[in-house]
């Protein structure tokens, strides 16, 4: 979709991922805390390396959830504007930042929509992070065109979302046995893709017993970073982390932690390209 604004359609979807993030709100926020093994080990360490942050620097975060990321930027230094669609992660949020507060302000807001987003300041950021979110929104378009005005010059955008080509609703994880040379077993694990390019909107569950299944928009990789492009973003980093963690896996054969030459999430750095960037005055 090459429109900013969504059509009926779209809100109407976006407004049903809303009421599933509601309904899960709280169960996340307890089951996440301060970061899950996937936020700990694999996308804040790429996520801060990719926004080198200053002490001091201004940052938004988009749909902070329950603002666990806005947090350690505030640790780090950062001044950060965190919003979020679902009011109840809000009321997380707001109860578990117990320090630097004052570094922090959240807001209501839908990422969707454009002008609402912009009435957080015009060239007031340094930088921009959405974390694992784009997936769970169903356009990306306005939050991009807003971020063309919010950002300073030459200010720049780190997202991270589930790896389009690897961890999507249509993939299937495998692990098959077999014998090596010596006649001992060792377990060789695959990732079943049996549709990619297409954009799709599905059901499904992030954390196993969440109280019910939340939206997910695929969008391949092309998608994603021709969004980007069309806004004015140049690419200037990327990252594909996996566990490496060689200690024996406790978790089942399925888990990611097996998967080690396999990227379960990508992270990738934009900047404002100055020759691209909107007039604003």
């Amino acid at each position: 979709m090459n429109n900013e604004e969504p059509s009926a359609e779209l809100r109407e979807i976006n407004q049903q991922a809303r009421e599933c993030w509601e309904a899960n709100a709280d169960w996340w926020d307890e089951q996440f805390g301060e970061g899950n093994r996937f936020q700990l080990d694999l996308i804040g360490p790429s996520t801060e390396r990719l926004l080198a942050l200053n002490p001091g620097d201004v940052v938004l975060d988009i749909a902070c959830g329950n603002g666990a990321f806005s947090r350690r930027m505030a640790q780090l230094g950062a001044s950060v504007v965190a919003f979020d669609f679902s009011e109840r992660f809000l009321d997380r949020a707001k109860t578990r930042t117990t320090r630097n507060s004052e570094l922090i302000q959240y807001a209501n807001i839908d990422a969707t929509d454009k002008a609402a987003v912009l009435t957080l300041g015009k060239q007031r950021y340094d930088a921009a992070v959405c974390s694992m979110a784009f997936m769970d929104m169903a356009t990306i378009e306005p939050i991009l065109s807003a971020l063309t005005e919010l950002l300073k010059e030459d200010g720049c955008l780190v997202f991270s979302v589930l790896h389009p080509c690897f961890n999507n609703s249509d993939g299937t994880r495998l692990a098959i046995e077999e014998a090596d040379q010596q006649g001992q077993l060792v377990t060789t694990h695959f990732v079943k893709v049996h549709r990619y390019i297409t954009p799709s909107s599905s059901l499904g569950v992030g954390i196993p017993g969440q109280p019910q299944p939340h939206m997910y928009f695929h969008r391949s990789i092309s998608e994603l970073y021709n969004s980007c492009f069309r806004a004015g973003f140049v690419m200037e980093g990327i990252e594909e982390p996996t566990f490496q963690d060689t200690r024996s896996d406790t978790r089942g054969p399925f888990s990611w932690d097996n998967f080690r030459d396999i990227p379960p999430v990508l992270i990738t750095k934009m900047r404002l390209s100055r020759k691209q960037r909107p007039n604003l005055s």
